[in-house]
């Protein structure tokens, strides 16, 4: 009797899709509107204006930036739109949010970037733990995005894994 170990998960078929790949790499800063604020309840549109003018931007350079106000004060919307204008040249990625919101904003739009069609009728495992903390936002895009090319989703890892979808197999009527 052969004593041959077989590794039947890599002669499966099996396709293990990391998203911690995927995860925003690079340094991540948070804009906060509140110090732009008088007493740090309002907005004087002449002060503010004039604060981010005086404003060192190079600190947000190539970062991502979240754009938020932390005070408990009524912000116009052109607030955040001036922030962004004065971000968006310099920064890789501005969004309205905490840091979990940019996190997941910028994590979903590389998922969305993913080519689908190299998992056309694959079996594919989303790999389920890792060194982040990758949230439901991730998993959620990432089945609506290989469920319409994927023969199987599944979650976990390929020796143990959670089915989620199945593609069932159409058989079309001879006339």
């Amino acid at each position: 009797m052969d004593n041959i170990i077989t590794n039947k998960v890599a002669e499966s078929g099996i396709i293990t899709l990391d998203l911690s790949t995927y995860y925003p790499k690079g340094s991540i800063a948070i804009f906060d509107l509140k110090p732009y604020l008088f007493m740090e309840l309002m907005l004087k549109e002449k002060d503010y204006r004039q604060a981010l003018q005086q404003t060192d931007w190079s600190k947000y350079e190539n970062q991502y930036v979240a754009i938020q106000c932390t005070a408990d004060a009524i912000i116009p919307m052109w607030a955040y739109m001036l922030a962004a204008s004065y971000l968006q040249p310099i920064a890789k990625e501005v969004v309205f949010g905490n840091e979990q919101q940019l996190i997941e904003t910028i994590f979903t739009k590389e998922i969305a970037a993913i080519d689908a069609t190299a998992y056309e009728d694959k079996r594919v495992v989303v790999k389920g733990c890792g060194d982040y903390d990758i949230t439901p936002a991730a998993y959620v895009a990432i089945t609506a995005k290989l469920r319409l090319h994927a023969k199987s989703i599944m979650y976990g890892e390929p020796c143990s894994t959670v089915p989620i979808y199945k593609k069932i197999a159409t058989t079309k009527k001879s006339e």
